[in-house]
């Protein structure tokens, strides 16, 4: 057995065929069959010594026990090698107790991947205090990957005023806000955010003159419930900002949320293909592809 093969779970299955086609493999489907009694029946396709999974991990409970029976299966089969590509990772967040009882997932479910994968690829995890994401999978290699060199060059490509201010809704979006700003040679801000709960935040900027009559690209890594787009976005209104369009990493949100985001202010909605999402406007294709190569490359010498 040799070379390649890239498998894949049903949701996925468009932007997983892109990217086997983009590296050259074979893509596969993994087939999920649900029993009445929420069972789960999966079925993967003919292994490959290196066989790569692309799973994004957004609603994830089904899809993170459908990973360990396909490893199970390709294992059997022959596979000697599993690169699980999971543009988005879940349960990252929790990287801590903060009540007594309280389960770190961050740890449970890094400990499961690396039990069953020997390399991990995902894009800008979404993680607090945990600034290296290779300890969370023990054993195995991992990479955290950036999106900002494919948000950059879409924006680029798209056209970007040069009066435009790039701001990010809190302070850990600093890093990829400001690694955005310096390849658009734009000016940038973070907003300072006081969570309440799940959905409700309050925003405040230190200088909101500094978006008056200027466009404003807002950046988020990941968008779940809308909260903090929804309060940012009305901040920016506030502070007069002559248009306000909103890039997103990760699209969780519900897509009928779209419309009450849009009448908050924003002016257009694009995110990456990282979960599929009708927002869909920058690929990420080449960022995983490139991660992909030295496995392709081994693969087939």
């Amino acid at each position: 057995m040799s070379g390649a093969v890239l498998q894949f779970l049903p949701p996925a299955a468009t932007d997983a065929t892109r990217l086997a086609t983009r590296i050259g493999v074979r893509a596969q489907p993994i087939d999920l069959h649900h029993f009445p009694d929420g069972e789960l029946r999966v079925t993967v396709g003919p292994a490959a010594a290196t066989t790569i999974i692309y799973a994004s991990l957004d609603r994830p409970n089904d899809k993170l026990l459908a990973l360990v029976f396909a490893a199970e299966a390709l294992r059997r089969g022959g596979a000697r090698r599993l690169v699980l590509v999971a543009p988005y990772l879940c349960y990252m967040r929790q990287d801590a107790a903060f009540q007594p009882g309280e389960a770190i997932s961050q740890k449970a479910i890094g400990r499961l991947i690396a039990q069953t994968m020997d390399r991990v690829i995902t894009v800008d995890a979404h993680l607090h205090r945990t600034h290296d994401i290779r300890p969370v999978f023990p054993g195995i290699e991992a990479d955290n990957l950036s999106a900002m060199p494919a948000i950059a060059a879409a924006l680029r490509a798209a056209g970007v005023d040069p009066s435009s201010v790039v701001v990010g809704p809190d302070a850990e979006s600093e890093p990829w806000v400001a690694d955005l700003a310096g390849r658009l040679h734009l000016q940038h801000a973070v907003a300072r955010k006081l969570r309440h709960g799940d959905s409700f935040v309050d925003i405040h900027f230190d200088d909101a003159t500094l978006f008056s009559g200027r466009p404003v690209l807002l950046v988020d890594d990941i968008v779940s419930s809308g909260g903090t787009l929804l309060t940012c976005a009305r901040a920016l209104v506030a502070a007069d900002a002559s248009s306000i369009d909103a890039v997103v990493t990760h699209a969780l949100f519900p897509p009928e949320l779209t419309t009450g985001l849009l009448d908050a202010g924003l002016r257009s909605i694009r995110s990456t293909s990282s979960v599929p999402h009708p927002t869909n406007a920058i690929y990420l294709d080449e960022t995983l592809a490139a991660a992909l190569r030295r496995e392709i490359e081994g693969a087939t010498s």
